[in-house]
């Protein structure tokens, strides 16, 4: 089931909230096996045979757990700790990277092995994430005892189950046990609402009217690509990805504030960094949390040596790209990450040994912003490229191909004169372009319209930062007459992009980040 569906909407929603408040008021107990019991529906309402792995996987790794919580000695903690590493990740292996193991083999030793027929489970890599997290802090003695309800809820909580965020027990377990959580609360149900309206609104207007330039270029196998159709699909994309991931962690964190519980923004700004890492540090905040403390710090960190540091960040995002999925591209997207971080690392620390200090000139972080966005570019042509043929063609396009605009667009003559200058020309398209013109205006528009979104707008958690709705580690404030509040101006927006959103919920698609 998809948060952008007319089934989720206007009928699993509103069904189960009306029996979580009535039910939780006579039984705490009660209302989460409601959630929980929903959370399993929306889980299994396309596909219900994973159901039961998804089940399986939960009562595997509760046992473990309280084995490992109750056990007195270390070494039998260790073991165990071991086990359930082996079994999550054997899991993982299996759904996900069976036919990646196949196809490796098949291209470096010549062999014509058959692809086995595996359907991914949706949110696997989530599911798994949330739980390893939870067996190795329960192995550092940072867990109590939960009961296998409240246990089971923590991972099928359906605002984050398909596509994150990877939520820590510490932050979302505790709330399953307060009062108030059991109780409608006006003001939360009403700030959920907006939060969940803004994230459909990226989905439905913005991600999916940007995605249709994509698909045509990336996947049109042609070798012959434009550097027009190569720009134009490449900045789509890189919009594209950010709306729809913006998008998704919004109606997530909305959709759980309904009900009063806050789960960690995942999302915050990453185009307005300034340096790769500050970009790590908006991007997929959670995934990058797990990474850190459950795979970079384990590593050894930067405590062994600033070679090492550098070895441990390589496998870091190395595995990173994995995680995103089967392909090398995505091993190449992360290892273009890794040596991205390095060099941002090596730069802060030859800064700190000369003394320079980072310049406040608006210009050059403007620029630096600039060129962050241009390298993430670059990487992303990794991440949506099926193979490294794509990705080539694409880049060579984009940077070795003259650019040529279609002669009948009226541009000023002196902005003609500075591009004609910079070796842009003009010519009536033939068949030099995969898309059509009206579909290249068409895209640049919304290009346009996205950049001024993505740079110069303030994000949902700055528009919504006197609710707390959710768990920032961001305290960034703005003016406040860009601060939502419940005027007749921001409900007459809010219900305009509710409008909207159904208009064009038909023909919305998938999100992103469910194939990873």
């Amino acid at each position: 089931m998809l948060f952008n569906s007319v089934v989720f909407i206007f009928f699993f929603l509103p069904i189960t909230l009306l029996l979580f408040f009535l039910i939780a008021k006579q039984s705490q107990k009660a209302g989460l096996a409601i959630l929980f019991l929903a959370s399993v529906i929306f889980y299994g309402w396309n596909d219900y045979h994973y159901v039961f792995l998804l089940l399986f996987s939960i009562l595997i790794n509760f046992i473990i757990s309280k084995q490992i919580i109750s056990s007195a000695s270390n070494l039998k903690k260790k073991y165990l700790l071991c086990l359930g590493l082996i079994f999550n990740l054997s899991l993982l292996a299996y759904f996900k990277y069976t036919n990646f193991f196949i196809e490796t083999i098949n291209l470096m030793h010549g062999e014509h092995l058959s692809n086995v027929n595996i359907l991914l489970p949706i949110g696997i890599s989530f599911f798994t994430f949330t739980q390893i997290a939870f067996l190795v802090d329960s192995y550092r003695g940072l867990v109590h005892q939960y009961h296998l309800l409240n246990y089971a809820l923590f991972v099928t909580y359906y605002p984050h189950l398909i596509a994150g965020p990877i939520i820590h027990h510490k932050e979302v377990m505790p709330q399953f046990d307060k009062k108030r959580t059991f109780l409608f609360n006006h003001r939360n149900f009403s700030i959920g609402l907006v939060i969940f309206v803004i994230g459909l609104f990226k989905k439905i207007i913005l991600a999916d009217h940007l995605a249709i330039s994509v698909s045509p270029v990336y996947d049109s196998y042609q070798s012959d690509i434009s550097a027009l159709d190569a720009w134009i699909a490449s900045l789509s994309y890189t919009l594209e990805l950010y709306f729809d991931f913006s998008g998704y962690s919004d109606m997530a964190v909305g959709l759980s504030y309904l009900i009063g519980i806050k789960l960690p923004v995942n999302f915050y700004s990453p185009y307005k960094a300034n340096n790769i890492i500050e970009f790590w540090r908006r991007w997929n905040m959670t995934l990058s949390r797990f990474l850190r403390d459950y795979l970079y710090i384990p590593l050894g960190g930067n405590r062994k040596g600033f070679i090492r540091r550098y070895i441990n960040l390589i496998i870091t995002m190395l595995l990173g790209g994995l995680w995103h999925g089967a392909n090398w591209t995505f091993v190449a997207w992360g290892c273009l990450h890794g040596i991205y971080l390095c060099f941002n690392h090596g730069w802060v620390a030859f800064k700190k040994m000369l003394g320079i200090k980072t310049s406040n000139s608006i210009f050059l972080r403007m620029m630096a912003c600039f060129f962050t966005c241009l390298s993430v570019m670059i990487a992303w042509v990794f991440f949506r490229s099926s193979n490294f043929s794509t990705a080539y063609q694409i880049l060579h396009a984009m940077f070795f191909k003259q650019l040529i605009l279609p002669g009948y667009w009226h541009v000023p003559n002196m902005i003609k004169i500075v591009l004609l200058k910079l070796h842009i020309r003009f010519t009536t398209p033939t068949d030099w372009t995969i898309l059509d013109p009206v579909a290249n205006f068409y895209s640049i528009v919304w290009i346009f319209i996205s950049l001024v979104i993505v740079w110069i707008m303030p994000n949902t958690y700055q528009m919504m930062h006197k609710y707390n709705a959710a768990l920032n580690p961001f305290k960034e404030k703005i003016h406040s007459w860009l601060c939502w509040r419940p005027s007749l101006a921001w409900n007459f927006l809010t219900i305009t992009a509710f409008v909207l959103d159904i208009l064009f919920i038909q023909t919305s698609s998938v999100f992103l980040y469910f194939s990873f």
